[in-house]
């Protein structure tokens, strides 16, 4: 029994570890200059039409700085920004947002309810999954899996990348769309089915999730 659990953790510890070794926070920090106009310098954004970074998964920013570099995911705001970065810079830049903390946007109080019921429960009339089985109930998403946490992040932000999945899901050529969740299409599948709505009402709820 004792080998079959040294086992276990022997194969998660080859699984994690280059996540928790691959970037270096402190390296990172002085590679963000060209980030703080945006980002502000420890990832709290200052506008809601800017993501924050602070405290999100170092896997899932790894990948969307390398899916914006190659054009994978269109960012017009970032064009050409990383192109001079190498990927050791952008693994060390996303260990420094990883490992900084994000602070609270807060929720407006008009459905609330709604929110809630779409990120806890989905909506099964129309096939809606619930957005805790990857994001977590609080939030906090899922950083070894590469899933991200939403809980404080700008309702604005939140409910225009659901609109660009959405858009991607009905017509894979706009290029309004957002199409980087990889081949399951699991956002895409997710915000298919969201009316504006119930977008502008789980994003709010996000929003105020902590």
């Amino acid at each position: 029994m004792m080998k079959i659990v040294s086992g276990i953790f022997f194969a998660l510890t080859l699984i994690a570890s280059p996540w928790a070794l691959a970037g270096d926070a402190t390296a990172g920090q002085a590679k963000t200059a060209a980030c703080v106009a945006c980002h502000a310098s420890d990832g709290n954004s200052p506008a809601p039409n800017f993501p924050k970074l602070a405290g999100q998964g170092e896997k899932y920013l790894y990948k969307q700085l390398q899916d914006i570099k190659s054009g994978d995911r269109a960012v017009p705001e970032m064009t050409g920004i990383l192109d001079p970065l190498t990927d050791q810079d952008l693994q060390d830049i996303a260990a420094f947002y990883a490992d900084q903390t994000m602070q609270l946007s807060g929720a407006k109080e008009e459905k609330l309810a709604l929110g809630e019921e779409i990120y806890r429960a989905g909506n099964l009339e129309t096939g809606v999954p619930a957005c805790i089985g990857c994001h977590s109930p609080s939030g906090n998403g899922n950083a070894p899996a590469g899933y991200p946490a939403l809980g404080g992040q700008y309702a604005q932000y939140i409910a225009k990348q659901l609109r660009a999945f959405r858009t991607a899901a009905h017509d894979p050529d706009d290029p309004a769309g957002r199409s980087n969740d990889g081949d399951t299409m699991v956002m895409r599948g997710a915000a298919a089915r969201l009316t504006d709505q119930e977008i502008d009402a789980v994003a709010n709820f996000i929003a105020g999730l902590n």
